[in-house]
């Protein structure tokens, strides 16, 4: 069965392993914990694209079994002791970095990498098991939107293969507003970034996504858009497939959403 593919908010920091009185993050965890559980057949095998890793070409993690990189600050010890210990699919990383090789995207391999959190701390949510086998793909340094939906396309024959590609990051990311100040500006580019999304139109889709600093409040939703070039490559691995908003949220004034394609 095709896999579809998936752009998922990864929350702030460890947050889903923290005490959380006013359910801030519930809405999100809850998200998190079925969007894998409940497709029709549980993948073989996980890609995901994290926010967190930028090389200067695309570079796949192909070690048998990574490590967890705390890259985050300022948080509770016993968030440092997390442990989210899936294999690794070596063999995803390999057909992942020829797929982009035969489309003209050269790929560098790191074997010693570990694991950012933008890949364990959703997936500790979606796969408590640690029973899927895992590989990481780097975003490309320039950030081009164009180029992770290509790159994307070049991928999309791994949902033939029982993998699901997932786009981790974050559908508005400006750390310096939050609440009121946030909340306006973050719903209309919501807005626009959703209908974008849900064009009918797969062309027209990629299209209105390759051009996502013409939207509302663009450059205030990602002042930097590595949280939001996950999107790219997960709509891009959609292929022909129609895009769908399956979560939406407001976390500290941040409207926050998630999409499945397929």
């Amino acid at each position: 069965m095709r896999q579809p593919t998936f752009f998922i908010p990864h929350g702030g920091g460890p947050c889903f392993f923290m005490d959380d009185p006013a359910g801030m993050w519930s809405r999100m965890e809850t998200f998190l914990a079925r969007f894998i559980a409940d497709l029709p057949e549980r993948p073989k095998a996980l890609l995901v694209v994290s926010g967190h890793w930028e090389e200067p070409g695309f570079a796949v993690q192909d070690g048998a079994k990574p490590g967890l990189l705390y890259d985050y600050y300022g948080f509770p010890d016993h968030t440092y002791q997390l442990r989210w210990d899936a294999p690794g699919a070596p063999d995803v990383a390999d057909r992942a970095a020829t797929l982009l090789a035969d489309a003209g995207f050269p790929t560098a391999r790191d074997g010693a990498r570990g694991w950012d959190h933008g890949v364990f701390v959703p997936l500790k949510v979606a796969v408590p098991g640690a029973d899927i086998p895992t590989a990481q793909l780097s975003l490309r340094a320039d950030l081009d939107p164009a180029a992770h939906i290509a790159a994307g396309r070049a991928l999309a024959p791994l949902r033939d293969e029982g993998v699901l590609i997932v786009g981790s990051g974050m559908s508005f990311h400006n750390m310096r507003v939050r609440n009121g100040d946030a909340t306006a500006p973050a719903d209309l580019f919501d807005a626009a970034l959703t209908e974008a999304v849900t064009d009918p139109d797969p062309q027209a889709r990629d299209a209105r996504l390759a051009a996502w600093e013409a939207m509302p409040h663009a450059r205030f939703a990602h002042p930097r858009e590595e949280h939001l070039i996950p999107l790219m490559v997960a709509a891009g691995a959609g292929a022909d497939d129609a895009g769908a908003h399956v979560f939406g949220d407001h976390v500290i004034g941040w409207k926050v959403s998630g999409y499945r394609f397929g």
